[in-house]
């Protein structure tokens, strides 16, 4: 990219649909830095407008290449944070407002300009605070529909996950069977394990020191609590969470996003952040048809999923 030029460049339709995202996006197989390249339309779609990066991976946390960051090493998922400032703006941020309200008014009262640049920065990069970004954008709307704090909390839970590869590999292959068996007790040094079994897939893990790995492992449990999956201090056991609408439609949207079929997402072990088994999708799905949270039929081989739907 030339200097100077803006890091947004192509221009893509952001509809109202999700079930349309698949074919407003075509994603190419990802790049050599495991990145798709995303191609936008040249036509827009009755949605709303927003711009996508070429190589923009829309939802990091489900693709496939995807490296492990050690966000959480410096700091927890800071749910608590993003809620008031969320709460602040009536969830629906401008990104330059927020911007203002954490660096400037302090809002968050941290002690030092330094502390306050730092926690903006560490906000941005857990979840995307980007409202031209579709997965925020998604995250948006879904926050606005949250009946309640448990149900936010698990919308934010998904959608850091979705943002975040390590996060997601947690989530769906050490955390999930704890939820399934709640309560059962987060223990540090099974983190730990899951990260060293993890370092053959992920060569980044083994450059990171001993110190590191050990405030990943602290700072995932206390952010599972902080997201309402656990409760304790010291010793924290999990909480097997309740089927909410927003985190499921906020997860099927990132699903989409990623390029997954409806096929694929009614398989799709994503659904294990929520303690939901690839067998018990089209159940849990069923039932949020059911009580009006979205729209979900299967008939003579025809899936009809809206997950945005309201009825």
């Amino acid at each position: 990219m030339r200097a100077g030029s803006s890091s947004w460049l192509s221009k893509a339709v952001l509809c109202k649909n999700s079930r349309t995202l698949r074919t407003l996006w075509r994603a190419t197989p990802t790049n050599e830095r495991g990145q798709r390249e995303i191609r936008s339309p040249s036509r827009e779609n009755g949605g709303v407008t927003v711009a996508l990066h070429p190589t923009q991976v829309l939802a990091p946390g489900l693709e496939v290449a995807g490296p492990y960051l050690s966000r959480l090493s410096a700091r927890s998922a800071l749910y608590t944070d993003l809620s008031v400032l969320l709460r602040m703006v009536n969830g629906a941020p401008d990104r330059e407002a927020v911007h203002y309200l954490v660096v400037t008014d302090n809002v968050l009262t941290r002690p030092s300009a330094a502390a306050r640049a730092k926690l903006w920065q560490e906000l941005k990069t857990r979840y995307v605070l980007d409202p031209e970004h579709p997965l925020f954008a998604a995250f948006q709307r879904e926050w606005r529909r949250c009946e309640g704090d448990p149900e936010r909390a698990l919308t934010a839970y998904v959608l850091l996950a979705l943002n975040d590869r390590l996060v997601a590999d947690l989530g769906t292959e050490w955390l999930y069977p704890l939820l399934r068996g709640a309560p059962r007790e987060l223990r540090v040094g099974d983190v730990l394990a899951f990260l060293d079994h993890s370092a053959e897939a992920h060569p980044e893990v083994k450059r990171w020191t001993d110190e590191t790995r050990l405030a990943i492992a602290q700072k995932y449990g206390a952010s599972v609590r902080d997201f309402g999956l656990a409760r304790g201090s010291v010793r924290k056991t999990t909480i097997r969470p309740a089927l909410y609408g927003a985190p499921v439609r906020l997860l099927v949207t990132g699903l989409r996003l990623a390029g997954s079929k409806d096929e694929e997402i009614l398989r799709s072990k994503a659904f294990r952040l929520l303690a939901i088994a690839e067998e018990e999708v089209v159940d849990a799905l069923g039932e949020l048809h059911r009580v009006g949270a979205l729209t979900f039929r299967m008939q003579a081989g025809l899936i009809e999923l809206e997950a945005d739907s309201q009825r």
